[in-house]
């Protein structure tokens, strides 16, 4: 009984403090991609956006949201002169990746659901699905919980004017 009480509490413990599968980079990676890629912008093309990849690679895993947006804004940018599947499967995950780390939920699962159609046994677009999927899910209990909370609080209130009345 005790260990079903302990796994109880620890899935609940996890439900809410579960973090997502993606890897984060902290300002120090970010810095220096930033300065690789203005490095490489003297170079060719290809040297240029493989630069540019790395960098907007890091800005959407990056812990701070206006590197994440910019992040986005880069590889919208980059979509536009990409003529490779491969390259654009790659960017399309990256955008998937920052629109999760914005929030953005429904965008992100649209664009990941996109990558899955050009490559349907990538795992990585299959682990981010997943993490949307459980995000939005526990936003979804969390939302419920909180008007079931704020229902709560009003239907005693109202009791306790009732009885103040009686």
């Amino acid at each position: 009984m005790e260990s079903k009480i302990g796994k109880f509490f620890e899935s609940v413990t996890s439900f809410f403090s579960a973090s997502d599968p993606l890897p984060w980079c902290d300002a120090d990676i970010v810095a220096g991609y930033e300065k690789e890629a203005a490095e490489a912008e003297k170079g060719s093309a290809e040297l240029k956006n493989e630069y540019s990849m790395c960098f907007s690679w890091a800005l959407v895993h990056s812990r701070r949201a206006e590197d994440v947006q910019r992040g986005i804004a880069m590889l919208e940018a980059l979509l536009d002169s990409t003529t490779s599947p491969l390259k654009m499967r790659e960017k399309l995950y990256l955008l998937a990746v920052g629109y999760f780390r914005s929030g953005d939920y429904p965008k992100s699962r649209e664009i990941v659901e996109h990558c899955l159609k050009m490559e349907p046994d990538r795992r990585q677009a299959q682990s981010l699905k997943k993490a949307i999927e459980n995000r939005v899910t526990k936003d979804g209990v969390i939302g419920i919980g909180i008007a079931v909370t704020a229902a709560g609080l009003i239907a005693g209130g109202i009791a306790a004017a009732l009885a103040r009345k009686n």
